[in-house]
């Protein structure tokens, strides 16, 4: 089963994280920034993946520091619970629409982490929380699950929407890409042998 459970405890952040690849989509985050828990929840609900994830962060700096250590964390719980990828489907590519907006995420679970991010938003926060935090989460989650990350919106106006399609999004093409495919036999997909 690809289970595991993460603990990283730094001055700043302590966080406590399960995380089943095989789950049902069930989840329950808490880390005290309202509209971050709501994208972690569409990224469970949609890849299907069962995150119960706990972070005690230095909210009274800001929520820089929580927001990219969430993502060091989930990047990592991923990448371990993958093992050594053997039989996954490894690429997938989805357009996500979402009302007026729609963003594209492209994934190859290579083990060669590396993001493209081509998403703008029109004004510096949704909420309580700075949008240029998306990025930092999305740079750190790839960087730690040894993702080759692609993320564009194509076109959208509600920064809600923009933000909510790129998690959905990237819960989309995980959720392929981390499948197991039937006609890989266990075998790792690469000419290389290894992931």
């Amino acid at each position: 089963m690809r289970k595991i459970t993460l603990t990283r405890k730094t001055n700043e952040t302590d966080i406590t994280l399960t995380l089943n690849l095989d789950g049902t989509g069930q989840y329950d985050v808490a880390t005290g920034v309202g509209f971050f828990d709501h994208m972690l929840e569409q990224l469970s609900r949609h890849s299907l993946i069962d995150i119960t994830l706990r972070c005690k962060g230095d909210l009274h700096i800001d929520f820089h520091h929580t927001v990219e250590d969430c993502g060091i964390v989930l990047g990592k719980a991923v990448q371990q619970a993958l093992g050594d990828k053997a039989g996954i489907t490894r690429y997938a590519s989805v357009d996500l629409p979402m009302d007026e907006t729609m963003t594209r995420v492209a994934i190859d679970v290579s083990g060669r982490p590396f993001l493209v991010w081509r998403t703008q938003f029109n004004a510096p926060k949704i909420g309580e929380i700075d949008t240029e935090l998306f990025q930092e989460f999305f740079q750190a989650f790839a960087m730690n699950a040894g993702l080759t990350l692609h993320v564009e919106t194509l076109y959208g106006s509600n920064n809600h929407h923009i933000a909510e399609s790129c998690f959905k999004g990237l819960a989309r093409a995980l959720r392929i890409a981390i499948e197991p495919d039937p006609r890989q036999a266990g075998k790792i997909p690469s000419t290389k042998g290894t992931l």
